[in-house]
């Protein structure tokens, strides 16, 4: 392990700066310039957690701002509300199950070979494939960790998380500066593009402004190339590890008053204390977290109008899923409540998009890949492989075909005695109703109905009461699983 950060920086810089030069252009068949691709993607971002939403106590001007000029799809989720599955899913368009992230990547499940398979055909790879230049900055958390396990933080208990990513495992991405998982925020950890497995170094920087900090100088580097970009940056707060952030933002919420904030939320008041104390102790650092992605997701969008290039890029702010903190007695994710699910998902590209707050479309983060590429003009290349839903044309405003679900997934964690897809849980959604349903070796072990509209919080299980409502529901699930060759379909058709 080399501590080389400025060294690097260095070197990162002057790979960047010679982009322009290495950069080859690319004929456009036809006749119409070819859009550029911003994702920035945060880790564990509820989907309400902007001012400008008006329901959380947080501040986000950069934001606010964005949404002014972006299609904001407030009904958006995470089907698997966990960060390497949402992870699989957003590139590969294709299930758990058919990724082969069907849980975090991690020491346990290494032994099944959790990972992203490298054999599947995600829409970075199309991008590259078609001429791109393809970047990625910060976390990707798609690699089993081997032994002997990268001695860091993250590596340090019970079960090992981070790996490093070798570049045949990179799905197109040309330009890389990442790490599989470090929730050290303050100092974190980077692979380099041409770094070996022992080669990483770490920053004496908070992980968010460095990462802005290299998409920037990637942004100012291409200016004036003919070759397009796709580039993804990926945030990881506010992800636990809520206190590890600069104080400036810290100040923000200093007078946060959370427990006014608490008395509004019925599924969390009532809860036990600890969960209540944790609520308190983390919401003021949260925010700061959110506030400081807000701070560093402006900087990026400036950077690319200064450069002339916003109104060619289709930029996008998403999050990998939501956070629990407390909330119905959960910490963290991996549930069907709202705020685990729900995630933002705002979209902008110039005068091809017109601004809205869209409250209808139920989009989902696995629908990114087919969706992205057919906007992009590359419907013909969207991988066989991917199984999610094309919402190109509802993204851009048609009312047509519109879904009338999304799906939500939980599989079973899985360790050396194998995969068990009859433990775990599934669920659907819609512009309502939540219904979900949980199973231990094959059977049934709990279902789950909510009307959001009468229920926002989801305090009250009308599973036992709304029998028919429930049955529809549940048809409507399993057919969902079977389209989607989900092994817990068995589970349903006994």
């Amino acid at each position: 392990m080399k501590n080389y950060a400025n060294f690097c920086f260095a070197a990162i810089a002057s790979t960047l700066y010679q982009l322009p030069v290495q950069a080859t252009a690319v004929s456009d068949n036809s006749g119409n310039e070819r859009p550029n691709l911003l994702v920035i993607m945060a880790d564990q971002f509820r989907g309400d957690a902007f001012s400008f939403r008006g329901r959380e106590a947080v501040k986000t001007p950069h934001f606010d701002s964005f949404a002014r000029e972006a299609v904001v799809c407030t009904q958006a989720v995470s089907g698997y509300p966990v960060s390497s599955p949402a992870r699989g899913m957003f590139l590969s368009g294709a299930y758990p199950h058919k990724n082969g992230v069907i849980t975090n990547c991690q020491s346990e499940s290494a032994v099944q070979d959790v990972e992203l398979r490298e054999d599947l055909t995600c829409w970075s790879d199309v991008l590259h494939s078609e001429g791109y230049h393809t970047a990625y900055i910060g976390k990707w958390h798609l690699d089993k960790p081997v032994k002997p396990f990268i001695d860091c933080y993250n590596n340090k208990g019970e079960m090992a998380w981070n790996e490093w990513c070798p570049p045949h495992r990179r799905h197109g991405f040309d330009y890389w500066v990442a790490y599989g998982t470090y929730d050290w925020h303050l100092k974190p950890m980077y692979w380099n593009s041409q770094a070996g497995r022992e080669d990483f170094y770490y920053v004496n920087q908070w992980g968010l402004e460095y990462e802005a900090d290299l998409a920037i100088q990637y942004l100012d580097s291409i200016k004036g190339s003919d070759q397009p970009f796709a580039m993804m940056v990926s945030m990881n707060p506010p992800h636990t590890g809520y206190e590890l952030v600069p104080d400036n933002y810290k100040e923000l919420y200093k007078g946060l008053n959370v427990d006014s904030v608490i008395a509004a939320m019925p599924h969390l008041r009532n809860a036990d204390q600890k969960y209540v104390d944790y609520f308190k102790k983390s919401l003021p650092d949260y925010y700061a977290c959110i506030s400081g992605v807000d701070e560093q997701f402006g900087r990026i969008i400036e950077a690319l109008k200064r450069n002339g290039m916003f109104d060619h890029t289709i930029v996008v702010f998403v999050s990998d899923h939501g956070d629990s903190m407390g909330m119905h007695e959960n910490i963290g994710k991996n549930i069907f409540y709202e705020e685990a699910m729900r995630v933002p998902f705002m979209i902008s590209w110039g005068d091809k998009l017109s601004p809205r707050v869209d409250q209808e479309l139920l989009l989902s983060v696995e629908d990114f890949c087919p969706t992205i590429l057919s906007l992009m003009g590359l419907e013909d290349k969207i991988p066989s492989s991917v199984q999610t839903r094309n919402l190109s044309k509802q993204i851009l405003g048609s009312r047509e075909d519109m879904p009338e679900y999304q799906l939500y997934m939980l599989y079973s964690q899985v360790d050396a005695t194998g995969k068990n897809p009859e433990t775990g849980a599934r669920g659907i959604r819609n512009e309502r109703y939540t219904y979900a349903v949980r199973f231990k070796e094959g059977e049934i072990t709990g279902e789950y109905l909510f009307d959001r509209k009468h229920d926002p919080y989801q305090m009250n299980n009308l599973a036992g009461k709304e029998i028919k409502l429930a049955g529809k529901l549940r048809k409507a699930l399993v057919q969902m699983l079977a389209d989607a060759e989900d092994p817990a379909y068995a589970v349903f058709s006994r």
